[in-house]
């Protein structure tokens, strides 16, 4: 049954998918920074770490509105193909199941979107 509007699911599923692509973010660029795969690393890493605090900065946002509504979002149960989660607002609580590739693919979306308003924020700055 669903018992989140549509602003408290956008929220809450913005604020569950950009945690788990900041922890990809944070994977990626701890082994882009051990294994040093290119010959020039520091741009890579520069374009990480930015991305990096970009979303931690959303996240942050994102986290003092739920805190205003008084969201949460925990994870159930985690299994090869499916991962549940529990999202309580205002005592309310939905638990919704997520094909792990669709997640995936969420996460993909989010880290595109992401290079993409942080690259489009250094071209800004640049005309400037």
């Amino acid at each position: 049954m669903r018992y989140l509007n549509d602003y408290e699911w956008k929220l809450a599923s913005r604020f569950l998918f950009l945690s788990l692509a900041l922890r990809v973010i944070k994977y990626d660029l701890e082994k882009l920074q051990q294994l040093s795969p290119f010959k020039i690393n520091e741009i890579y890493i520069d374009l990480f770490q930015q991305v990096e605090q970009y979303a931690i900065k959303e996240r942050r946002k994102l986290r003092q509105k739920m805190q205003q509504e008084k969201m949460q979002v925990m994870t159930l149960e985690k299994n090869e193909s499916f991962t549940s989660y529990l999202f309580i607002c205002k005592g309310k609580e939905e638990t919704r199941n997520y094909f792990n590739p669709a997640i995936r693919k969420k996460v993909e979306q989010i880290l595109k979107e992401l290079v993409s308003q942080v690259t489009g924020l250094e071209k800004q700055q640049k005309i400037k």
